[in-house]
């Protein structure tokens, strides 16, 4: 269950935590009177209404990672326009100092003294004139080093406030991420309860993955999507060892070459709509309203269809019929 860039603004880490908080309560109202000893049905039933509050929020600390990436690399990029004038303020600064070593360290003290020393009129006013023009020099030197300097100044502000957003989006990003982790270590409490060690989920490959051989790119997605079945999920990863459910569309397209992002409604803005009944192995299939979860396509066995997907914490990736992993949003398939 994963998602794709929502049109308002990010939930703030502060909006977070409380959501949480009162997910939290709901929650463990719902436990507290159940009865003593929750069958592992019921413990699978909060998990699950649990799971489909946090998905949403994962998906969207999916889609601020993409955001935050683009502006890392305009960021980047406008460092790299800056450098020019960078190495001009350099420039401008080392000329100075040279003019200002002359005057400063002993040019200016030197054509004082020879000035002095001189009883000619006509040779101290030449020497004054000299002093005056290296004045005029230097005082040249350091107007360029201010022009220059003040233009890099307003160059660089659009890039100082840049990377000013990023910080605090990212500690917000920091935030969000601490508080998704200590929600599914408590998932994984629930889950342990239920079934100890084990998943709960039975066969993680039930029929063929894939059922059928698709030909072309999406043999080459679909092999590499059912080869992946056994590992386990992790939010916000897209391999080689753990994934989220839009992680492991995008690991599996990258195969082939085609680079999609990591959110699920990203995705579905990324692909070409499709009927249930054109579904072929590597289509995409997206959950929910808004999108927050995808699987792949395995193809139909006994008129039922088949996915590859991961899940959620605490269960390995594995085959499940799309119609038992929720509410179907669309179909998609990638490239046309």
């Amino acid at each position: 269950m994963c998602s794709h860039l929502k049109r308002h603004r990010p939930l703030t880490a502060r909006t977070f935590l409380l959501t949480l908080l009162a997910t939290i309560a709901l929650v463990v109202g719902t436990a507290g009177h159940a009865h003593a000893d929750p069958s592992p049905q019921e413990y699978e039933d909060m998990i699950d209404k649990k799971w489909n509050e946090i998905e949403p929020i994962i998906e969207e600390h999916n889609g601020v990672k993409i955001k935050l990436d683009l502006e890392r690399k305009k960021a980047e990029a406008l460092a790299v326009q800056l450098a020019p004038l960078e190495q001009e303020v350099l420039k401008s600064r080392a000329k100075a100092g040279i003019y200002a070593d002359y005057m400063y360290k002993g040019g200016q003290a030197a054509g004082i003294n020879a000035m002095l020393q001189s009883g000619d009129p006509s040779v101290m006013a030449d020497r004054l004139m000299s002093m005056d023009n290296v004045s005029r020099h230097f005082n040249t030197r350091i107007e360029e080093v201010m022009v220059a300097k003040n233009k890099l100044d307003e160059a660089k502000r659009p890039l100082d406030l840049l990377v000013a957003q990023l910080a605090a989006a990212e500690a917000d990003q920091a935030a969000r991420i601490k508080l998704i982790d200590d929600e599914i270590k408590k998932l994984d409490e629930l889950r342990f309860k239920a079934y100890g060690s084990g998943t709960g989920i039975g066969e993680l490959r039930p029929v063929p993955c894939p059922v059928s051989y698709p030909g072309g790119d999406a043999a080459k997605v679909m092999e590499f999507a059912c080869s992946q079945i056994g590992k386990m999920y992790k939010f916000a990863t897209d391999g080689p060892n753990t994934y989220d459910c839009s992680g492991l569309v995008k690991a599996a397209w990258a195969q082939v070459g085609i680079n999609l992002p990591h959110q699920s409604r990203a995705q579905r803005s990324s692909t070409k709509a499709i009927s249930r009944s054109e579904l072929r192995p590597g289509d995409i299939i997206f959950f929910y309203s808004p999108i927050h979860h995808v699987g792949l396509y395995a193809g139909k066995v006994d008129g039922v269809d088949w996915m590859v997907h991961a899940n959620r914490a605490g269960v390995p990736l594995h085959m499940r019929s799309i119609d038992k992993a929720g509410p179907i949003t669309g179909y998609g398939r990638v490239g046309g």
